[in-house]
């Protein structure tokens, strides 16, 4: 990493969009992505809606119990 870097010629918010959704990336570990994607191909769906479903219900029974 350099000491110091030129901003000179920066712009600010130069990718800033209002109003934009960011989606982040969450990772399981290797034998868990693979049940996941058994369980989701035997379902006929994306290993996104299962997981969306899984942590929709498991969210639920947790706000339940507070």
């Amino acid at each position: 990493m350099k000491r110091e870097y030129d901003f000179s010629n920066a712009v600010r918010g130069k990718f800033f969009r209002k109003g934009a959704e960011l989606n982040f990336p969450i990772y399981v570990d290797g034998p868990m992505h693979k049940r996941l994607e058994r369980l989701a191909k035997r379902k006929g769906k994306p290993v996104t809606d299962l997981v969306n479903q899984l942590l929709k219900r498991d969210l639920e029974l947790l706000e339940s119990l507070s």
